[in-house]
């Protein structure tokens, strides 16, 4: 995920706990009992429909188009079914966009595995029967992405076969070594898990920010991205994926509203000009990736995507809130050099003392966000576009600030994650 308002970034990153399970089981909203595995149908029992889900062994195309779609479209099976016939794996969807991504697919009728942690939420806070209620309507499998082992168990004893997978894992915390086990790790135990069982698709949700990785998050989420690629483009021409890179979320830009409302200033980096977003709601989001499910005009593609409307800078977002809320702009301008400082403190203690560049990381992702677009890089120019960011969605950001002032911020938790 991408922040433009680095200052809430900045102020709060701090490395969280870590959480181990060492036993999974299965559990389903709708008591799904377990079958045989078979090469090529399964039956799920106990649902009202009584539904069969067929899987097909699809024979390999010989080449890709350079549009990235190709005859694989009429060859992938799935394609041509109803969606309640579409088994789709969601991984990470206890997360804050794992949630409604969960939530669209089921709207529009997809049978949805939901793979969840024992204990999800900040810190584990929530327990299976809480995972159960938000995550209603879809079939609930509780494992360890960590775990290639105890994923492939858990997906194995379902009984039934997987068509797409979507993953919307991310890094707890940004931190180096969370990085890389989950952007990189588990979201690749994902794809082989669900890929042994019968996927054909890959549905990733990644960040714009990817395309200039000097954080390591980005880095391990570049390293799975040109694994997922070259998985479908030499390796299984079968296989597909769609890559998607959003903006910031509203979400990521809601932290200074109440801080505003109680009447102190909107803090900002430099002029407030030295970055801008075209953000988009979790909801607008959500409804894209679940578009990449079966739709042939985004196979094997890498979708940058932001919200509605103009770019905005956070000099631009303090006056939309100072405006709503009918007030004179009151801004506080921190300059940016003092993050630079910090960071090459920690970096010269970290030469020492190696643990702490886990908290040198954290200021680094603070300063990109502080600094850098989450817009489109124009080739051509090597500068952000606005232009160039493809739009999506209804949602405006005007919106979710007039929201989060009558509402506040409750049940808004980006849990352990803040990217």
């Amino acid at each position: 995920m991408s922040l433009c308002s680095s200052f809430n970034v900045f102020a709060s990153y701090s490395p969280k706990p870590k959480t181990i399970f060492k036993n999974s089981n299965f559990v389903s909203q709708f008591q799904v009992k377990s079958a045989p595995l078979l090469a090529s149908t399964f039956q799920i029992h106990g649902s009202p429909t009584n539904l069969k889900f067929s899987r097909e062994r699809l024979k390999p195309i010989s080449s890709l188009v350079d549009s990235g779609v190709s005859e694989i479209a009429t060859s992938s099976s799935f394609r041509n079914k109803s969606p309640k016939d579409v088994n789709v794996l969601v991984v990470g969807s206890t997360g804050y966009i794992g949630r409604f991504v969960v939530k669209e697919l089921i709207k529009r009728g997809f049978n949805v595995i939901a793979v969840a942690r024992e204990k999800s939420g900040i810190r584990g806070k929530n327990d299976k029967e809480e995972t159960l209620k938000q995550l209603q309507g879809a079939n609930v499998c509780f494992s360890d992405v960590n775990d290639l082992d105890v994923l492939e168990k858990s997906i194995e004893n379902l009984g039934f076969g997987v068509d797409v997978v979507v993953s919307c894992l991310a890094s707890r915390n940004g931190g180096i070594k969370d990085s890389w086990k989950i952007d990189y790790e588990a979201t690749k135990n994902s794809l082989l898990a669900g890929k042994k069982f019968g996927a054909k698709h890959f549905v990733l949700l990644s960040a714009i920010c990817v395309q200039k990785p000097l954080l390591e998050f980005q880095r391990a989420k570049l390293k799975f991205e040109a694994e997922l690629m070259d998985l479908a483009q030499n390796k299984d021409s079968s296989f597909t994926y769609s890559i998607v890179r959003p903006t910031a979320f509203f979400k990521s830009l809601g932290g200074q509203v109440e801080i505003v409302k109680d009447g102190k200033p909107y803090v900002m980096f430099g002029d407030g000009k030295l970055c801008a977003c075209k953000p988009i709601s979790e909801e607008d989001l959500a409804s894209f990736i679940s578009d990449c499910v079966l739709e042939e005009n985004k196979i094997n593609q890498v979708l940058p995507i932001g919200g509605p409307g103009k770019a905005l800078t956070p000099l631009e977002q303090g006056e939309i809130l100072f405006r709503i809320l009918g007030r004179e702009p009151k801004f506080l301008k921190v300059p940016i050099e003092i993050m630079d400082f910090v960071i090459g403190v920690l970096d010269s203690i970290a030469k020492i003392f190696p643990s702490v560049g886990e908290a040198a990381e954290f200021g680094k992702i603070g300063r990109y966000y502080a600094a850098e677009s989450m817009l489109i890089i124009d080739p051509e120019t090597g500068e952000y576009s606005e232009e160039k960011t493809p739009s999506y969605g209804k949602d405006t950001l005007e919106d979710f600030f007039k929201k989060v002032i009558r509402e506040g911020m409750a049940g808004q938790e980006l849990g352990e994650q803040f990217f």
